[in-house]
This record gives C-alpha cells, structure tokens and sequence, in this order.
C-alpha cells in the first residue's frame, strides 16, 4: 500500500497560489471591456496581437455538435480531432504538425478551469472534453502558437478556451435520434434568481455505434450555474457532473482486413473499452473600477478513470494476451488572480498592462498500469501515487507607439514541484523546475482593412512526473515565431494568413501504454495556415481553411527525420444558405491529409475526406434538424498507426502493420427540440 502525506488545502492553497493557466481570464484580460464576440466574422483590427487568434460560436458550432463535445475543438481552423477508440475516451488531436496524442502541446480550458491533465494514466496533458454539454457552449476562443503570455502549460502550439453559457434564451428539451442505436436527450432551464441567473442542463445518451462489438455507451451529464453581476462587475459559479462508461473497437490490423477476416467495422479483443468520472465545481469573478480589471478564477476536481487497451493482441504475452488497464484518480485544485491597468502613459505613449498570478495542484491518488485479461488484473506494471504543484507569474504590457503600431510584450516564469511515491522499487522520487518564457508581438495597422503581424515566442509543455523518478527534465522548451496578416471587410470578408516554425528541445513523453520515459529528439516545423470567412450575400456565408506543415526531426539519424503521425495538409471548408427566414441548409467538408507513420517515409497512412449536411429550420416552439455525416460514405481511415501486433497463429516475432481505425459510415440523425 502506497502511503503519502499531503499538505492541507488552505495551506497549498497560501503557499503555491494555486492557479491554473486560465485561458478564458487571459483572452478576456486582451481585450478592453465591451469588446463584442459574435464568431468567424468578429472583426479583430486594433484588438488581435497575431494573425492565429479568432473565434467561433453560434452556427460556427452547430455541424460539429452532432459529432459531440469533441468535435467543437475541429472549430480551431487547421485542428483536427479524431477517435481511435470508443467515444467516452478523449480525441486525438492534430494541429500545426504535430500528432498532439490527447492534448500534449495543445491547451485546453472550459471557463478558466484547464482540461489538460498532468502526469494522467494514459498520456501526458490529457483532455477529455465529453463531460461538456455542447448546447451549453456559447463561443470557443483560440490563439495558435506559443505567443501569448497568459497561457502556460501545454500550449506549444496554441490553446482554445470554451465559454459556456450565462443565459438560455428559452427553456427546452431535445430528443436526437441517430443510425446505430444512439440515442441522446438534452434539456436545459433557465431562471432568474434575485439578479443573478440560473441554467441548469441534461444530457443522456447511449450509443452502440456502427462496430460489429456494439459500443455500450452510457453517458450522463448535468450542469448547474449560476451568473449575474452588472456591466462593471460579474461572476459565475458553475457546478458540472459527468460519468460515461464504453466498450471499445480499437484500431485493427490492415493484414486482417484484406484477408477477409475482419471487416473494416470488426474488433480483435471484445473485451476493452473504459469508465470514467468527473465532479467539478468553478467560479469566475471580475471587476472593472476606472481603468483597472481585476479577475479571479478558482475551482477543483474529482477525476477518475479506468481504461483497458489491447493494441499488440498476443504479441507480448501469447498466452493471456497483451491487454492492459490504465488508471487515474485525483484531484485538482485552482485558482487564478490578476490586474489589467488600461490608458496608462509610458515615455508619453498609451499603454495597458496585465500581471497574473498562476498555478495548480494534483492530488493523485492512483496512477496504475496492469496486465489484464478481461479486464482482469493479473499483474501490477506499476502503481504510484503522485502530487504535481506548478505555479507561475505572467506579465504582459501592450504599448501603442503610433496611431498605427503597437507592441505586445509578455514574460511569464513558470515554476513545479513533482513528487512520486511507488510500489516498485526505483518509482520514487521527486524534481524540481523552472522556466521563463518570453514573448513579443508586434502589429502594424496598414489601415481600416489590413493589419500586419509579426510574433515570437518561447513555451514549453511538462512531462510526466513518473519520469522525475529516473532524472527527466520535468519542462520542456519550444521556440516559435510567426508573421502573417489580416484582411477584413466589416460585415462581408475576415481572412488571415500566417507563416510559422516552431522548435522543440526534445519531445519527452512519458509512454502511458508501456509504463516507461522515453527521450525522442529535438525536433523542428514549419508550416502555413490560411482561414477566411466570406459573408457572400445576406443569405449565404462560408468560410475556408487550409493548413500545411512539414515536421522533422532536427539531428540526424539512420532511421529517418520525419516525424510519425504529423499531418501534412489539412482542408476544411463550410457554407450556410438561409433558404428562408427559418429554414437553414448547411455543408462542411474535411479534408485530412496523409501523415507518415515511421522515420523514414517508407509507410504513410491514407488521406481522408468527408461531407457533413445540415437542413434545419426554427420555429417558435419547435426546432427541427436532419443531419448527414459522411455523406458519401467514405470507408477512409480515421486514425492509423504502424507498429508490431500479434494474432493467434502468426509468428511469435509479430508482423509490422498499419493498424487503421475506420470513420464512421454514413450516418443520419434527426433532432428535435421543443421550446418552452
């Protein structure tokens, strides 16, 4: 039994300031108060510091919520998110070539509380985004690149922070019934209370999904919160549950099904899959007195979860099999504090300033890795406990030289305590780290229409505290820098472009699926991005994005530069037509371009595509909608790996495979929502 004493909560509270790296707090801190957001077309000329921050929300949002909470992230233009697994497990992410795993370099936040998590079971910075109810999201804000002070941990490639909402317009109750035996209910309420302003939300659903091994999912939300406040001054508190439990059809060898043996929807082990649970409570507050904002964020979380995986078969074990359980359960404590001082004079010139104090701590209770067999446990790989504190002070000044360009300068230091208690011998020890990353972004105003930008930045992501036991740097360091530039058109044309690279000292993971630290090398990319909205009449909007990259390895090696699972091209475009005053029809396509999958080139997974269609219509007490997703029936793989696996039969050596998990076929779903 693995023992350890904590500090109490008041206590870690006072002496680390417990704080999260709180996206929400850190956009809004950007912008002066009654700054409005309303989507792909909110025009950013005087507000934007780089040419990779936008938002989206509204209709931007709508063709991704049948695809559930994680496809709200696919709103980040050039993002793509994907599942290998069942649908109560997180998404695979891909941004500016990397294969962000779950949320490694990509960070994550839902009203100031971070999704990543530290040091989890499965993999490092983990973000599962199920325990949303999409309906409740309002606005997803996203900065691509590591520019930007204000966000911490994991956010080598950027950050995208959702924003739930305050108010419900009307009380309602949706039904969705899909192909494949989902089924999903929804319902919100809203009251006033006093002058605040309450929500409360609902979501079930089940699901045994298009794989011949139905999928069992068993899926359960509910939020409350609770806003109000005036113009100058506001605050939420926010309570949300989620428990969720699946089987899974994981990827399967490509050898089997071109033999016939399995279908493009067939399983190899019937019996993995997951269950997971999370508690959470948060509240927000700011205030604007004269010229100066204050803000605070503080929240905490109950986090569980147990995953069985089965990726090699009877490589490992032909025996028994190679199925093993993955297991995580903390929780997380934070809070966020700051100051924004607006119209400020520096050498006679206008300035505002931001300061923030950051920082969170994870209580873990249980990080396990174990041999199973049916979801059996036969051995113990390893079982830990675990407390990671990471603190951090960020600054941020913006300076306006001339009417026409202004400097954006941030520095933020970043500090971690990692400790590990283990079973086993050698899985004890703990590490300390620090890190300051500092930031620059330069605009220039051409005029009404045009803006420039010029941006560079340092950032890092941390490592698994596992890996403190055997000496691994517990941060890690990326460089990156950008120009692009900014074309709107008020009410009509929103386009931006960027040129990037992107540097990485090492890319240390610690490799949740083998128990072990593992040091990859240093590692470098370039790429570009281009997103456009159009609005083409008062009838008719579409938008565009397209993303490319090239990702190597920066030293040398016999096996090859080219690093696995990076996404070359990535095409996403959308188009609404309001056919009449209620009635809606609406596209998106995505294009997912081939990734290579070992060092050396000599074996790349396919491309895929797909075509989602929309036709809604609104009316006063009853909405409708008939949704399409991969219109043309794409059998295209959604994710693929290469590695070694076993089947029963074959050598004992294994065969080296891709190992694909298919998109899901077309597919049809009726929603039909009732307003109250």
């Amino acid at each position: 039994m693995c023992v350890t004493i904590r500090p109490p909560l008041p206590f870690a509270f006072s002496v680390a300031c417990l704080v999260v790296a709180c996206e929400l707090q850190a956009h809004d801190a950007v912008y002066l108060p009654g700054f409005e957001v309303t989507g792909q077309d909110t025009p950013l000329h005087g507000e934007a510091i780089s040419a990779s921050q936008g938002f989206a929300g509204g209709s931007d949002l709508s063709l991704s919520m049948a695809d559930g909470a994680g496809g709200l992230l696919e709103a980040v233009p050039g993002m793509v998110a994907t599942q290998h697994s069942g649908s109560g497990k997180a998404n695979q992410y891909f941004l500016r070539g990397f294969n962000l795993d779950h949320g490694t370099d990509f960070s994550v936040s839902v009203d100031g509380m971070q999704v990543n998590t530290p040091s989890h079971g499965h993999g490092q910075g983990y973000a599962d985004v199920n325990f949303l109810i999409p309906e409740m999201v309002s606005m997803v804000s996203y900065l691509k690149g590591p520019y930007y002070a204000l966000v911490g941990d994991f956010a080598s490639t950027g950050s995208a922070s959702l924003q739930l909402r305050n108010v419900l317009e009307q009380d309602f109750a949706e039904l969705a019934l899909e192909e494949h035996g989902r089924q999903r209910v929804v319902a919100g309420m809203g009251r006033d209370w006093g002058k605040a302003d309450t929500i409360f939300a609902l979501e079930l659903e089940s699901n045994d999904g298009p794989w011949e091994l139905d999928e069992n999912l068993d899926k359960r939300n509910a939020l409350f919160r609770l806003s109000g406040g005036s113009y100058d001054e506001r605050y939420s508190v926010t309570a949300m549950s989620y428990d969720s439990s699946w089987d899974a059809t994981d990827q399967i060898p490509e050898r089997s099904v071109q033999a016939g043996e399995l279908s493009d929807f067939g399983f190899v082990d019937p019996t993995v899959g997951g269950r997971t649970t999370r508690y959470s409570v948060s509240a927000n507050w700011r205030r604007d007195v004269g010229h100066v904002r204050t803000f605070a964020t503080a929240y905490a979380i109950h986090y569980d979860m147990n995953l069985w995986s089965n990726f090699t078969y009877f490589l490992e074990d032909p025996e028994n099999g190679d199925q093993f359980e993955q297991a995580d359960r903390r929780q997380s404590y934070g809070m966020t504090f700051g100051k924004t001082f607006y119209y400020q004079e520096l050498f006679g010139k206008q300035m505002s300033q931001t300061v923030a104090l950051q920082g969170r701590w994870d209580a873990i209770d249980r990080l396990g890795l174990y041999a199973t067999k049916e979801r059996e446990r036969l051995a113990t790989v390893r079982e830990d406990v675990a407390d990671v504190v990471s603190t951090a002070l960020a600054y941020e000044a913006k300076i306006d030289w001339t009417p026409r360009f202004r400097s954006h300068l941030g520095l933020r230091i970043d500090g971690t305590d990692m400790s590990v208690r283990g079973e086993q011998a050698g899985n004890t020890g703990s590490a300390t780290d620090w890190i300051a990353s500092p930031k620059l972004n330069l605009v220039y105003t051409m005029n009404d229409s045009v803006e420039w930008y010029a941006s560079a930045g340092d950032a890092f992501h941390s490592n698994d505290a596992r890996g403190a036991a055997v000496g691994i740097d517990p941060l890690v360091r990326s460089h990156g820098r950008e120009i692009g530039a900014r074309y709107q058109l008020s009410g009509k044309v929103n386009t931006s472009i960027a040129l990037w690279d992107l540097d990485l000292d090492s890319e240390l993971l610690y490799v949740g699926d083998a128990g072990s630290t593992e040091a990859s090398r240093p590692s470098e990319r370039q790429g570009v991005d281009w997103t456009t909205f159009f609005a083409l009449s008062e009838k008719v909007n579409a938008d565009l994005d397209f993303a490319w990259s090239d990702a190597q390895f920066s030293d040398s090696s016999p096996d090859g530069n080219l690093i696995p699972g990076v996404v070359e091209r990535k095409w996403g475009a959308g188009v609404s037509y309001q056919l009449t005053e209620s009635l809606n029809l609406a596209a998106r396509y995505r294009y997912f371009g081939g990734r290579p999958l070992v060092e050396d080139g000599s074996v790349y997974s396919e491309a895929s595509d797909s075509v989602s269609l929309r036709l809604s219509r609104e009316g006063e007490s009853w909405d409708w909608t008939v949704q399409v997703s991969n219109l043309f029936d794409s059998r295209d793989p959604d994710i693929s790996y290469y590695y070694e696996s076993r089947l029963p039969g074959e050598s004992l050596a294994g065969v080296a495979d891709i190992h694909s998990h298919v998109m899901k076929p077309r597919t049809v779903q009726l929603r039909v929502k009732r307003k109250f």
